[in-house]
């Protein structure tokens, strides 16, 4: 049986797992050992924080729509709840971002809601 050599695909190996962990601190970014766990730890965090992210986006567009709502002498959850009821379907991006860059639209939108009360 021949031998088998695997230089190349060895060194393609090490190339691009260097190539992922590139700028990380110390010995992570150049001994091979390191690398490997430092990358496959990376990997877990990008996927738990890509679902996180969800999460704290609308945390925030919350926190947003309730101090603009606050400033307007109505709560958060009262806001919601007449949305609901006047059939208004704009998402909480939305609604945040009229409430950041748009005060008088938003304005306008909690005044149709309260007047529907």
């Amino acid at each position: 049986m021949t031998r088998v050599k695997r230089g190349k695909s060895h060194l393609k190996r090490r190339k691009k797992l260097l190539k992922r962990v590139k700028g990380y601190r110390w010995g992570r970014k150049k001994l091979i050992k390191l690398a490997k766990v430092a990358a496959l730890k990376a990997g877990v965090y990008a996927y738990r924080d890509r679902r996180r992210k969800k999460r704290e986006l609308r945390r925030l567009w919350q926190i947003k729509i309730n101090a603009a709502c606050r400033q307007l002498g109505l709560n958060y959850s009262k806001f919601i709840c007449l949305l609901k009821k006047a059939k208004i379907e704009l998402d909480r991006k939305i609604l945040a971002q009229l409430a950041e860059h748009h005060p008088k639209v938003f304005e306008k939108i909690v005044d149709y809601v309260k007047s529907l009360k």
